[in-house]
């Protein structure tokens, strides 16, 4: 196990939801495991106006998303947690000096001994990303002669290209690339990460990962709730923009990767660029047109339940083009994937919460076991990312009694039969790499502008082309009618259900 030296975590917009619902419990969990450093303090730092106290009673002793954690601890164990939480107010505005911040990071180095290491954590909107950086630089607070200084950020890291080149320009004028680390929490996930330990751990696996053996790959991300409260920004954004250019183009990209030289960071994140960039660009007004397909959520009963349509939801326009369901059908440019079409979807108000990818072997070229069902029954390799955690391998064996009839069988494997074993939740191990150095899981800049390269064509098209339309669907479905029509040769999506193993086809609505 790695060695985490002493460090300050300062969370700028740390009076804000993420802090209490994601950040702190993630710490919680560390420090449960024993993996907190040990001289380690957290400063929060915005413009509400708080006390060390207050602070604490906010995230920690008073905080709902800890309330059940703590009833059974000792006080004096809750209370050494809580003491490492410090608070302190910029202010009316982010846009300051931060000489007061500074002086009072140095005095909790000195006082608590951190060594002069420090992450900072800007839980804020993407605006004041450039501005809390130029004012950190200008306070000195960006050297790294006494210690080490890391930026964490969230997404949205960009709303196109250009704007993702500008965030990117605006943060490396004051930290270098190497002290910036993007967060994105999906490749927290231990199940996104197992995919590199499938395909480069396994010999069954990798020499069939190629054009050879391979028919297609679908990823499906499906959520079965709507925008909920998220409709003012989620209108301006979208489910591409949301889900698939972060996300699970970040799941792609560990898919089509080509084996790196080592587990070194940046070995994995070179061959991660390369993939984002072998993904062949749609260009043309056809291709955009045969290859993607947009829809929103429309009113419908749900378990006897009314459920709103998206363009009735707070916060969204009326007349909103932005899109809940997002299909797109791709093509890699490199040998191992040439000609292997890729099918991703993401969307809102589906049957059930669920993200999974589907390896989607060849055919045995010479059928002799002739069966008018084979072509649905594909060999299958399911990576589910969540719920239910496994690995699931779909094969054919033979139904007893007299002939050659062939039926799939399931060969699965659940996180959860692994018994006494702890498996991280998502921003505890992306904090605990941070605090450690380790870059793997998080976005260079490079590959965030990558993945704009890809998407921005995409949304360009839908947002001025000619023959674009924006399909309907009822809520609680598996999206439009003719979303099937984007699937080459067996012509349907698998449709999965909350576990792994179930049927595809698997629907709740009433």
């Amino acid at each position: 196990m790695k060695k985490t030296e002493n460090q300050i975590l300062v969370i700028f917009g740390a009076s804000g939801d993420l802090t209490a619902r994601k950040l702190v419990p993630a710490l919680f969990n560390l420090f449960l495991a024993r993996q907190l450093p040990e001289n380690f303090v957290v400063l929060g730092a915005s413009r509400s106006d708080m006390t060390d106290k207050q602070f604490r009673d906010k995230v920690v002793l008073e905080s709902k998303y800890l309330k059940h954690r703590l009833e059974d601890l000792k006080e004096n164990y809750i209370a050494k947690f809580s003491n490492q939480f410090f608070y302190e107010d910029l202010g009316g505005d982010y846009d300051t000096s931060y000489n007061r911040l500074r002086k009072r990071i140095e005095d909790l180095k000195n006082k608590y001994h951190t060594s002069g290491n420090i992450i900072y954590y800007l839980s804020t909107p993407p605006t004041l990303y450039q501005t809390i950086a130029k004012n950190l630089a200008e306070a000195g607070l960006n050297a790294q002669e006494n210690g080490w200084k890391r930026l964490i950020v969230e997404k949205p890291f960009g709303y196109s290209l250009k704007t993702a080149k500008v965030l990117n320009s605006g943060l490396q004028q004051y930290f270098e690339e190497h002290q910036i680390y993007r967060i994105d929490h999906y490749l927290g996930k231990e199940t996104v990460q197992n995919l590199l330990v499938t395909r480069f751990a396994n010999s069954i696996f990798e020499p069939l990962w190629n054009r050879n053996y391979i028919n297609h790959v679908e990823i499906t991300n499906a959520e079965s709730v709507g925008v909920e409260k998220r409709g003012g920004y989620y209108d301006k954004s979208g489910a591409l923009r949301d889900m698939f250019q972060n996300h699970l183009l970040q799941i792609v990209s560990l898919i089509v990767m080509e084996p790196p030289i080592s587990d070194a960071p940046e070995d994995i994140r070179n061959e991660k660029v390369k993939a984002l960039k072998s993904l062949r660009i749609m260009s043309d007004d056809k291709t955009l047109h045969d290859q993607t397909i947009r829809a929103q959520y429309m009113a419908s009963t749900i378990d006897g339940e009314k459920v709103k349509g998206y363009r009735e939801e707070d916060g969204v326009d009326p007349d909103s083009t932005t899109e809940t369901y997002a299909a797109i059908k791709f093509f890699v440019d490199n040998w191992r994937w040439r000609d292997v079409p890729f099918y991703v979807r993401t969307a809102k108000r589906m049957p059930t919460k669920v993200t999974e990818v589907v390896i989607h072997f060849k055919t045995p070229h010479h059928q002799i076991f002739q069966d008018a069902g084979m072509n649905s029954k594909d060999n299958k390799l399911v990576i589910r990312i969540q719920p239910d955690e496994g690995v699931l391998i779909k094969f054919g064996v033979k139904v007893p009694g007299q002939g050659f009839k062939v039926e799939r069988a399931n060969l699965d494997f659940y996180y959860s039969s692994l018994a006494q074993t702890h498996v991280m939740e998502a921003y505890e191990r992306l904090l605990l790499d941070a605090m450690q150095g380790d870059a793997t899981l998080y976005a260079r800049a490079d590959e965030v502008e990558a993945a704009w390269e890809f998407v921005d064509p995409i949304l360009e098209y839908w947002k001025r082309g000619d023959a674009v339309r924006m399909y309907g669907y009822a809520a609680g479905v598996w999206g439009p009618e003719n979303a099937d029509d984007l699937i080459e040769g067996i012509g349907f999506w698998r449709n999965p259900g909350p576990n792994l193993t179930d049927d595809p086809g698997f629907c709740v609505i009433c």
